[in-house]
């Protein structure tokens, strides 16, 4: 790798939400990067490609969709080999690639168990299996970033109420129901996807240790409450809720790759702050 080549960033679930905010605050820089739209559906990262085209008509950078559904070990491994022949190197990894089935329960569309599989399949198992695989693909890289896109719900330590301080979101989403079975139905219920991200916290903490002696950097990244559409709400609705646009945490993510965050490698990070485990 030359230091003039454009760096080359992987970004799951790269077409909607806070994956294309990424791909289009990187596209938006001045220098150039080779940017892969990891997607499920082709035809959903090439309509991303053209609405990037739209929005920013110039650009240093070039913009390519690869299909990946990291639900599927057979797609992630195609999409591994198509890397490798194509760019022989990946410079950053962003797991961003992430789903919710909580209200999937609620409206009783599944159970409990196959929602909570759903939730642990894609946002852990899938993740662990992708990074297991680009992980050569890392290693050839002058400068190896690996991210994990977490969520502000997976702090444990922000579960006492003691920790809430002012922040109003805390306790909405950490306060107990009125007593008696069954609980009221929650409007976003969060159970599963907390848990799971929680549990990403500490694969990202062996991702840290596994590749500690090789170079390679490491962060969870906690983006912020964001108006994407996750979760089943509409953006409307989380406006209401007091989030923030979703190009603000694409740009932070940015500043991640940009290097911009490297004296806290191997933690869970906010733009402003460190997130407590």
């Amino acid at each position: 790798m030359a230091s003039s080549d454009p760096k080359i960033v992987l970004v799951t679930g790269g077409n909607t939400g806070l994956g294309y905010e990424i791909i289009k605050a990187l596209y938006a820089l001045p220098e150039p990067y080779t940017l892969l739209i990891g997607t499920r559906t082709i035809s959903k990262g090439e309509a991303a490609v053209n609405q990037l085209k739209s929005e920013i008509p110039t650009s240093e950078s070039t913009v390519s969709v690869i299909q990946v559904n990291v639900s599927s070990d057979v797609s992630i491994e195609a999409a591994i080999a198509s890397i490798t022949s194509t760019y022989g190197r990946i410079d950053a990894l962003i797991n961003n690639a992430g789903a919710g089935f909580d209200g999937e329960i609620r409206d009783e569309k599944m159970s409990i168990r196959e929602a909570f599989n759903a939730s642990w399949d894609t946002n852990v198992s899938g993740t662990h299996v992708l990074t297991t695989l680009a992980v050569p693909l890392l290693l050839k890289s002058a400068d190896p970033r690996l991210m994990f896109v977490t969520s502000g719900t997976s702090s444990m330590w922000e579960t006492q109420p003691e920790n809430w301080g002012t922040m109003v979101a805390l306790a909405r989403i950490n306060g107990s129901p009125v007593a008696g079975w069954p609980k009221p139905k929650e409007m976003a219920p969060i159970t599963g996807y907390r848990s799971t991200k929680a549990g990403l916290n500490m694969l990202m903490r062996e991702w840290t240790r596994i590749l500690k002696n090789d170079g390679v950097k490491v962060w969870a990244i906690s983006p912020g409450f964001l108006a994407t559409n996750l979760g089943g709400l509409s953006p409307a609705m989380l406006r209401k809720m007091g989030t923030l646009e979703p190009h603000v945490g694409g740009e932070f993510v940015r500043d991640v790759v940009q290097g911009k965050h490297d004296d806290r490698v191997g933690l869970i990070i906010r733009s402003q702050q460190t997130q407590a485990w």
